[in-house]
């Protein structure tokens, strides 16, 4: 075992003194040693119950022979970050979580690894770190929340921390009043969990059942539910059953295992932030997985499910659907069946007799919500090496769009110029120097996408930017083009007026200038220097790869 280096022989006298201090008993010597990755903290939503996860995973532990042993990560509530100078540490902590990880793990030598995360950037962290460490691993989720209920005048409606970014937008158009306003924000997110619908945190958490690294209901089953508790229990006693095969995350997430999570991910329509995050991922496990797979992905698989933001549907009633099993089934004859799982069965075996529960959350494979799926690649001048558009809920009138550019430095220029009033019907929104070396951190725009909404302009008004978009973003909103305004992409030699066209079916996204305009333009542009000069974002600018191959650090490749 791993742990002898730290446990066994005369020299490993002092080691044992030292374990001996935090109760290991003479008996546990001789058996693994299981680290339990945590990621509780007290001020994310979605992790202030985790350590009544971890207390279900160590019991399952201790069932089986094992010695668990509990250490944290960081971890980052993206709402609670949005819109402010917080934004720009959420995507590099990512990759802090993954190093944090590789360092307690290799310092102390565990045998085997439960990962419990639940938020958007914890889960892609500790997936990078498991590929890395190729050491048994299982990762068991905090689950998501239920969604809110609003009841006014008889009637109830169903809210979640979308409606509340979209309220702000209502407010500003006169459509609501403050007071309303206080009582969405008051019955929107209505206890812990990952927010209700198919945000960033639930589609990584679903797509980590597609993957292969969590058992059935990782992704749906609620946070409050008794058997998200009993999973956690099973996920600890599963770590044994793995470390005794010594089945490995490198065994388990390999290409056909990326194909199945963006397969499931198409049906689903889930977050633009998955490319970003299976991509890296997969770099970590040792290969890449081009955008252009992606598309090719999405053209064979149809969009199943609508889900918030498209819908009024949340990830409660996926589970009571079926949950990803029956997602799973409807797609089967476009999965590769026999991909390696944490279950120790293949993954035909989880959804071979799964069943859908409710046609209106889950739609047949013949009668989908549309033939391809929930998530697009684009190309074109304004974006050589592609960008993302969660095309599943984008308004059939704004697939195709023509219109003049409305050109913001930044997202707070943006926000300032929505909310007083300077977008018209018709425009593009571009928000540039917002990538990964230019926010720094790829902010995500899901205030200037939910004021828009909220003003009913999702309708006519399009956006494009170099940075990301929260999963509850809707709208025809384009984000992670590369190159980005900090590498002098094209999207930063757009102006205002200039003409750019989106055709999502066609998968393009172009600038009406010449490449001679571009390139004059861009050789005018300055070199880009940030505005910060000082620790880990100053790192992190000089370290951070392109959005298209996950936005990894360059010296990883």
């Amino acid at each position: 075992m791993r742990s002898d280096s730290v446990k066994q022989g005369i020299e490993r006298a002092p080691h044992r003194s030292l374990l001996r201090a935090v109760g290991v008993c003479s008996r546990d010597f001789n058996k693994p040693f299981i680290g339990i990755v945590n990621s509780f903290n007290e001020i994310v939503p979605g992790h202030i119950h985790l350590n009544t996860i971890a207390a279900a995973v160590k019991a399952g532990v201790l069932s089986e022979g094992g010695v668990p042993f509990e250490f944290n990560t960081i971890g980052v509530c993206d709402g609670i970050a949005m819109n402010h100078p917080g934004m720009k540490f959420s995507l590099p902590s990512r990759e802090l979580i993954a190093d944090s990880v590789e360092i307690m793990v290799e310092a102390h030598r565990f045998d085997a690894l439960v990962f419990i995360p639940n938020c958007d950037k914890i889960i892609p962290g500790m997936l990078m770190a498991a590929s890395r460490l190729n050491i048994p691993s299982i990762f068991i989720s905090g689950g998501p929340m239920l969604a809110g209920r609003l009841t006014k005048g008889g009637k109830t409606q169903v809210v979640d921390l979308i409606s509340v970014f979209t309220a702000v937008g209502s407010i500003t158009q006169g459509k609501i009043t403050e007071a309303e306003l206080e009582e969405i924000e008051t019955a929107a997110c209505p206890g812990c969990g990952s927010c209700s619908g198919m945000y960033t945190a639930n589609t990584m958490n679903c797509l980590t059942e597609a993957l292969g690294m969590a058992l059935p209901g990782n992704g749906t089953i609620p946070a409050t539910d008794s058997r998200r508790v009993h999973l956690a229990t099973e996920a600890g006693r599963q770590i044994m059953a793995i470390l005794a095969k010594d089945l490995r995350p490198r065994d388990i997430i390999t290409p056909a295992s990326i194909h199945n999570a963006f397969a499931v991910d198409m049906a689903l329509g889930g977050s633009t932030n998955s490319v970003l995050h299976l991509t890296a991922v997969a770099h970590e496990a040792g290969f890449d997985f081009p955008l252009s797979q992606i598309n090719e992905i999405s053209s064979r698989v149809p969009h199943l499910c609508k889900i918030s933001p498209a819908s009024d549907i949340h990830i409660e009633d996926v589970d009571q659907a079926g949950g990803i099993p029956a997602v799973m089934h409807e797609i089967g004859k476009l999965l590769n069946g026999t991909a390696k799982t944490v279950t120790l069965k293949p993954l035909s075996a989880t959804y071979k007799n799964a069943t859908a529960k409710n046609r209106d959350v889950i739609k047949p494979f013949h009668r989908p919500h549309s033939k391809t799926g929930g998530l697009a690649i684009l190309f074109g001048n304004l974006a050589p090496g592609g960008a993302v558009v969660k095309s599943g809920a984008v308004l059939p009138e704004m697939m195709v769009h023509k219109g003049p550019a409305r050109v913001f430095e930044n997202e707070e220029a943006a926000t300032k110029g929505i909310m007083s009033k300077k977008i018209k019907k018709g425009d593009v929104v571009v928000i540039r120097y917002e990538g990964p070396r230019g926010g720094p951190g790829m902010r995500e725009m899901l205030t200037p996408t939910s004021l828009l909404s909220g003003m009913g302009m999702d309708s006519s008004v399009a956006l494009i930017t170099d940075g990301r978009f929260s999963g509850g973003t809707k709208g025809a909103a384009i984000g992670h083009v590369v190159p980005e305004a900090a590498d002098r992409g094209p999207i930063a030699a757009v102006r205002n007026g200039d003409i750019i066209s989106i055709d999502i079916p066609a998968r393009k996204l172009e600038v009406k200038l010449s490449r001679t305009e571009i390139n004059k333009r861009l050789k005018s542009v300055p070199e880009f220097k940030s505005s910060i000069q000082s620790g880990y974002l100053k790192r992190y600018i000089a370290q951070v790869g392109p959005a298209n191959t996950g936005a990894v650090f360059k010296d990883q490749e």
